[in-house]
């Protein structure tokens, strides 16, 4: 009886190290510019200190509907809203002080492993720090834009991935919503060409 006992439990543990592997092992995305399957581990992504943001469905009482993406800049949250009093709220890094913006547009486009394009502006503001930026970057892991692009309007301004996880939460980019790369894909999943964006300043 006792064998039987300590074999029905040391199968029990080894069912639930299997179900918290499982749990813990990172998603796959398929990586078009390598044309191969990525795998983001957050629990193995460097934060600087800083845990990352998690995604959540909350409660929603705000005055937009259902397949909005509503920015809170000060609060570095974007809420994307379900409708029925819900929205999927995930952590942003906003635009740095003298970059930051507001208004209300749409989705115009939308990208997978986005290449770069820095404007002349940007690489001249960099140049100056000492910092030589490329003309054009491909699609990866190791691109600013990361997994995945939501292209706002006519402007050059994004909703977008990031290779830099630890700047989410954070005030860092040049007027971007930057999201983890995990999030990005999920709200990429939700969000149709004409989705309604409303940032708040």
């Amino acid at each position: 009886m006792r064998k039987i006992t300590a074999f029905s439990l040391g199968m029990a543990l080894l069912l639930a190290m299997g179900a918290v592997t499982a749990q813990a092992a990172p998603k796959m995305y398929w990586d078009q510019s390598q044309r191969k399957f990525v795998a983001y581990d957050l629990s193995k992504m460097v934060f600087r200190g800083t845990k990352p943001i998690k995604r959540e469905v909350v409660s929603y009482k705000g005055p937009y509907g259902p397949n909005t993406i509503v920015v809170n800049t000060s609060e570095r949250r974007l809420y994307y809203v379900l409708g029925k009093g819900k929205a999927i709220k995930y952590g942003i890094g906003v635009g740095r002080e003298g970059f930051a913006w507001s208004g209300t547009n749409v989705i115009t486009r939308k990208a997978e492993w986005p290449g770069w394009t820095p404007p002349p502006e940007m690489i001249k503001r960099e140049a100056a720090k000492g910092r030589v930026l490329p003309a054009y970057m491909e699609g990866g892991p190791k691109n600013p834009l990361g997994a995945r692009a939501l292209y706002i309007g006519s402007t050059l301004y994004r909703i977008h991935g990031s290779n830099e996880p630890w700047t989410i939460g954070r005030a860092v980019s040049s007027g971007c919503i930057r999201m983890l790369n995990n999030d990005v894909i999920h709200l990429y999943e939700q969000v149709k060409v004409g989705t309604k964006v409303v940032v708040l300043g």
